[in-house]
């Protein structure tokens, strides 16, 4: 019988297959108390478990250079660095120390309670990407108690070996696409991704994670599609059975009726054409047809993803998210020398092309230590986070400073301060990046000229655009909190999702005028948010005067197929219409 399960998008496309389950191999830990003669082995076995684990990362990290395209290797070599860094993470090392030791547990039963502790910190973390790093924590526990175990890895059903047996429905063979493997797990770890990379699979679907869970990442990396967040699709799904992976939809389809599966099966094959159809566009410059030249750019979150803008066809780096390289470390920020080299590779990586890097976007909802999280306040997204958060450490933020203007030597760099409200922050701001030139003027070090930007995610910003054009070089408009804050809506908050709408007259008027006003003083504006990125509110932006856009990679050829498409001068007495209503504008409309 046919049923469906629903999880989130996180990489687009349609996939169809056999099942391939993948198979936990979590020993049961047992629970005992040891005497005080045993402390000291027990504190050993914890060690000699942690460090097998190391030294197959590291085994890993070594073969990735032999292994797929070069742009993946160095996306699972993040990952596989936030699992070393937490399997080296002193509050793990000494919470198990102190249960064998204090309480005298068993080693696995210490180990197992460490985590939970440490995981009631990650569940309070309100932002995404910390707080799936909880997953990591998971993932590592699991290998280091199979390391004491002497247990294999989680493994994958060979492929190869016929399992029919299993399925409740027989294995369709009319054509090559039922030849195609789709991976069911409970969650992927960066390790067992790599395993799977060169591999047949079509998709990806995990019970857990989020878009930015390290499946995810690195399913939109390979470019295939993949659905988390299905919760017991692993228990659900058989192995054999055939599963369509809607991508686009975030929707899991198994035993499909041969119906349903025709109708995806054409889906399918007329997206494969639509993506040829995309890539002829990458050699072509983005001109509506009125000959406005549109600024189309990336948004990257390592320095490898330079790699992935460059070949997307990107003009340059909208927004180059730092927070990336203060995630997952526990409080152990990144120094100088190690942001320096970060900043360089994605500013020579773009081969000449404008980088924009934005300041370390992170605070009282994005804690570097959990141990040091202040649980007195209620609204974190209110709180001490972003600019706020790093004028109250000038040490961190001149530290920053310094790194990305040593880095602007070696190619066109602008830098972006996010959050800003306030005309003493902007002064605070400036005062510290000059303080930061005479430094490494003090010190005899090379460093760049910038343009300095500021992100306009407020609504307090957007209405005060006057202060904001007198300091700064150039605006970049963050639609994805701007639209948070305007509505008062919780981006993460399930029950009102469906109000989050950047078609919200009050959204559509302030990112209007940000524009207007910004093209009214000669002062270069871009908007970097999920808006750039999709391809139906392309032309609404573009007959509001915008001429830069920002988006993921995979966007650019969507974006630019609209653009060509499009006439900016006829599209501004209709986006000044949408603007002016009092009410959302129907889904239909974004299309005219």
């Amino acid at each position: 019988m046919t049923f469906s399960i629903h999880g989130l998008v996180v990489s687009r496309g349609i996939a169809i297959g056999r099942a391939v389950l993948m198979v936990s191999s979590r020993p049961d830990v047992a629970h005992y108390f040891i005497e005080p003669t045993q402390v000291s082995s027990e504190v050993m076995r914890v060690r000699e478990g942690r460090n097998a684990v190391v030294d197959e990362i590291h085994r890993l990290q070594l073969s990735m250079g032999h292994k797929g395209p070069k742009e993946t290797s160095h996306e699972l070599s993040a990952l596989l660095d936030v699992h070393l860094l937490l399997l080296q993470d002193e509050e793990l090392e000494r919470g198990v120390k102190y249960w064998i030791t204090d309480r005298l547990y068993n080693a696995e039963w210490a180990l197992t309670t460490q985590f939970e502790v440490i995981a009631r910190q990650f569940d309070e973390i309100e932002d995404d990407y910390l707080r799936e790093r909880k997953a990591d924590l998971e993932q590592i526990t699991e290998k280091v108690l199979r390391a004491m175990h002497g247990a294999p890895a989680p493994v994958a059903p060979d492929p190869k070996h016929d399992r029919r047996k299993h399925s409740r429905q027989p294995i369709v063979r009319n054509n090559a696409d039922a030849l195609s493997l789709i991976l069911v797990a409970h969650d992927l770890s960066p390790t067992d991704m790599l395993q799977f990379k060169n591999s047949v699979f079509a998709g990806f679907v995990t019970d857990v994670g989020g878009k930015t869970s390290h499946t995810a990442i690195v399913a939109r990396s390979l470019d295939v599609p993949a659905v988390v967040g299905l919760r017991l699709c692993s228990q659900l799904v058989h192995q054999d059975d055939i599963v369509i992976i809607d991508g686009d939809a975030g929707v899991v389809m198994v035993d499909p009726s041969p119906i349903l599966l025709a109708e995806y099966k054409y889906k399918q094959s007329q997206g494969e054409l639509n993506r040829d159809r995309l890539l002829r566009l990458l050699p072509n410059v983005a001109i509506t047809l009125d000959g406005q030249k549109i600024e189309l750019l990336a948004n990257i979150e390592v320095p490898e993803d330079a790699m992935n803008a460059v070949q997307a066809g990107a003009m340059g780096v909208g927004l180059f998210r730092s927070e990336f390289l203060f995630m997952g470390r526990l409080g152990k920020v990144p120094n100088e020398e190690e942001q320096y080299q970060a900043y360089r590779r994605a500013i020579e990586g773009m081969q000449g092309l404008p980088v924009t890097i934005r300041t370390v976007d992170i605070g009282a909802d994005k804690p570097l230590d959990d141990r040091l999280r202040d649980d007195a306040h209620l609204n974190p997204a209110l709180g001490l986070r972003a600019i706020r958060w790093s004028l109250a450490d000038p040490a961190m933020f001149l530290t920053q400073i310094r790194a990305i203007l040593r880095a602007a030597a070696h190619g066109p760099t602008q830098l972006l301060i996010p959050m800003l409200v306030h005309a003493s922050e902007i002064r605070q701001t400036m005062a510290l990046i000059d303080h930061a030139r005479v430094q490494l003027d003090h010190l005899g070090m090379a460093y760049g000229t910038v343009k300095v930007g500021a992100m306009i995610e407020i609504p307090a910003a957007a209405l005060t655009l006057n202060v904001f054009l007198k300091y700064f070089d150039f605006l970049s408009i963050g639609t994805n909190d701007l639209i948070q804050y305007t509505l008062a809506i919780d981006r993460a908050d399930e029950s009102v999702a469906h109000l989050y709408d950047p078609m919200h007259p009050a959204v559509l008027r302030l990112v209007a005028n940000t524009i207007a006003q910004a093209c009214a003083c000669g002062k270069p504006v871009s908007v970097c948010g999920e808006m750039a990125g999709d391809p139906t509110m392309t032309r609404l932006l573009l007959g509001m005067g915008l001429r830069s856009f920002s988006m993921h990679p995979a966007q650019i050829l969507s974006v630019k197929y609209e653009i060509l498409r499009a006439d900016a001068g006829k599209l501004r007495p209709w986006a000044e219409r949408i603007v002016a209503e009092d009410e959302p504008a129907p889904r239909n409309a974004r299309q005219a």
